[in-house]
């Protein structure tokens, strides 16, 4: 089992929305970075846990657990020309993008803000503390439990 770090926006799709859904699951789309898609097609796998982080947000923040329960699939938002996903150079032969499913965990009962993360020193490697812009990531086991356990969770 892997950790991983998905960003989202929340007033696009938040935690809440996640827990809310159909069996508190989604695929998880939209991914347009190679970086990113490169992690969700060949690393993250089934039975791996997420940390949900807020972004773009007055305070952001890591604000809850998922675990994977469906891996990499062809996202299909790209090929529909209404979606803001949509890439008119993937085509169904050759798709260029790939989604996972998530499945509801839990809310941190104490979100770990970025300010937070950014001023901890027991979080070294983790890329939204160096660079940030990344909208999937991996948690080393290390930092996965200091971050549970600065949110209140095990």
């Amino acid at each position: 089992m892997a950790y991983w770090l998905f960003k989202t926006e929340p007033d696009a799709f938040s935690i809440d929305d996640l827990q809310q859904a159909p069996q508190q699951s989604t695929f998880w789309e939209g991914i347009r970075n190679y970086q990113a898609r490169n992690f969700l097609r060949d690393d993250v796998q089934v039975g791996d846990q997420v940390f949900i982080y807020h972004s773009s947000c007055k305070i952001p923040a890591v604000v809850g657990i998922a675990t994977v329960t469906k891996g990499a699939e062809t996202d299909p938002h790209q090929f529909d020309l209404s979606s803001d996903y949509y890439d008119a150079k993937s085509s169904k032969d050759n798709p260029r993008w790939v989604g996972v499913t998530l499945c509801y965990q839990q809310h941190m009962p104490r979100p770990v803000t970025l300010k937070a993360i950014k001023a901890d020193d027991a979080i070294t490697e983790l890329a939204l503390k160096k660079a940030g812009r990344l909208s999937i990531m991996p948690v080393t086991d290390a930092e996965w439990t200091h971050i549970c356990q600065l949110g209140g969770t095990e």
